[in-house]
């Protein structure tokens, strides 16, 4: 039965009335956060600067939201009209940003989908949207979170299921699945947000058995975290996951197109304008879905339109994006697993660290160099800011394991994390914080005024100082699953950050005046 509780319309007031033009993705104002990565660049770099460097140490928590779930919070909120729109898998809540009242609530009825996270909703005129750990899509009435209709993106019984964040391009909701226990076609799916209607469907692999397969014969390449979008040259820029079967590389010869890549896809059609794969031939789970951060600068004396991304296979890319070629290609984290690099500036597996009877070690671990965790551009450095990780991890694989789903077996050996910051121009690691042993969960926001937010493994939140990554602040809130996001209301600049399952906003105690800008 869905669970409903929907508070008076007087208590949700005009800010719930109003519709959202799809527009204003394209440049949001400074009380939004309409969409996952905060705009279509995937930056998540914020303008706002009453919070800087001389006064984070001031922040104080404005409020708390505790969602009362065991799932922790993943998921990036979305704010627009002075309400929160904040998911777990099957739930998503509608909240006063300035107070944190719930509004509403919507609960997906009880299934049998993978619930392993969720990344959060989108917002279209007067509609929210919610995908299901069943690998449904829910559209749900802004103002009171009645649904207006529910469809089955894919077939959760064939080993789908979704915990995407769908991305809104003009009048197309594209949305990703996830899957790669079975040997399935990755699926990213355009939808009507308005009726719901299919408009198109790219799959980066066809499925298992098609005759002269470009793959060569793998599936997978699923597409399970929020692309990046360029409105001038309309292109929709999203990283693909592992192919399948995941670990056997014997069964799906040659490179294995579109796995493990970055592909560059006409929103209004679903057709690829180009790929190219940061790992020809996976066979250690290093999806490559990571952020596709869109960049407008110079490049070695020349203006570009780049594409960076942190790649889980410990390598950082910069693409020209107009037609995905390559223009520089370095590690951030520790790799063992190559021969060198292409002439596509691709890195060269060597066949003697894929997984083997008696065990590889191999440099990143299954967890990768970094992950779903969001990256932060600042442009006034020049700096990615990202959550890495040095790792190693035992391989395995034996005929026994099969051609099948995972097939194969991994094992952690040690890893170690920290927030580092490459320079894009060079590649070159300019900065690193360590940030304790094992894996960081949470997401890089980086501001104007040169304080980057993000956590660390032990479960407290940082502020560093953005051009050399001293902390300037720390609060203990529990282990970080999400990415921070920044929004000003009433003059006030606040932080949403999240921890295990409650959602805290922080703020300065009151607006700084200009005296204490100059200082």
């Amino acid at each position: 039965m869905m669970i409903r509780f929907v508070s008076l319309a007087l208590l949700c007031g005009a800010a719930c009335a109003q519709s959202v033009d799809p527009g204003l993705l394209l440049k949001p104002p400074s009380d939004s956060w309409p969409t996952y990565h905060g705009d279509y660049s995937g930056q998540r770099h914020t303008s706002l600067t009453q919070i800087t460097p001389a006064n984070v140490h001031q922040i104080t928590l404005a409020w708390a939201f505790q969602t009362n779930q065991t799932q922790q919070i993943k998921a990036s909120p979305i704010l627009v009209n002075g309400v929160i729109y904040l998911t777990t898998p099957d739930n998503i809540w509608a909240i006063d940003a300035r107070t944190a009242r719930q509004l509403w609530k919507y609960t997906y009825p009880m299934n049998e989908g993978f619930h392993i996270g969720h990344r959060g909703a989108a917002v279209y005129r007067d509609s929210v949207f919610l995908t299901t750990p069943d690998a449904h899509l829910v559209a749900l009435n802004a103002r009171d979170g009645a649904v207006k209709w529910n469809i089955a993106m894919v077939d959760s019984k064939r080993g789908y299921w979704s915990t995407n964040a769908p991305l809104l391009i003009r009048n197309h909701l594209i949305v990703g699945v996830s899957g790669d226990f079975d040997n399935l076609p990755g699926v990213l799916k355009s939808f009507d947000p308005t009726t719901g209607e299919v408009q198109w469907t790219f799959n980066s692999t066809p499925p298992a058995g098609t005759p002269g397969s470009i793959s060569g014969g793998a599936t997978g390449g699923q597409m399970w975290i929020t692309g990046t979008y360029d409105p001038e040259l309309n292109l929709l820029y999203v990283g693909t996951g592992n192919p399948t079967p995941v670990l056997n590389g014997d069964a799906r010869k040659g490179d294995n197109p579109w796995t493990c890549s970055i592909v560059a896809v006409n929103p209004d059609t679903g057709k690829l304008a180009w790929g190219f794969q940061p790992s020809p031939h996976d066979t250690h789970d290093w999806d490559a879905v990571e952020v596709p951060v869109l960049v407008d600068a110079s490049f070695q004396g020349a203006p570009r339109k780049l594409l960076l991304q942190t790649s889980r296979n410990g390598h950082f890319f910069v693409l020209d994006r107009t037609d995905g070629k390559n223009l520089l290609t370095t590690t951030f984290a520790a790799v063992n697993w190559t021969k060198g690099i292409d002439a596509q500036g691709r890195p060269i597996p060597n066949p003697d660290k894929e997984p083997r009877r008696d065990g590889r070690l191999v440099a990143p671990n299954e967890t990768g160099a970094t992950n779903y965790r969001s990256p932060s551009f600042d442009p006034t450095t020049g700096l990615l800011v990202v959550s890495a990780a040095d790792g190693y991890g035992l391989y395995f694989f034996k005929q026994d394991h099969g051609a099948y789903g995972w097939a194969g077996a991994d094992y952690d050996v040690w890893s170690r994390s920290a927030i580092r910051a490459i320079d894009y121009q060079t590649g070159k690691i300019r900065w690193s914080h360590e940030i304790g042993e094992g894996t960081g969960a949470a997401g890089v926001l980086t501001t104007a005024s040169g304080v980057t937010f993000t956590g660390d493994a032990a479960g407290n939140a940082l502020a560093l100082r953005t051009t050399d990554g001293t902390t300037l602040w720390h609060a203990t809130l529990g282990r970080m699953g999400n990415s921070p996001i920044a929004y000003e209301l009433d003059g006030r600049q606040y932080i949403l950050m999240a921890a295990g399952s409650s959602l805290y906003a922080w703020t300065l105690p009151s607006p700084p005046t200009a005296a204490d800008s100059r200082n």
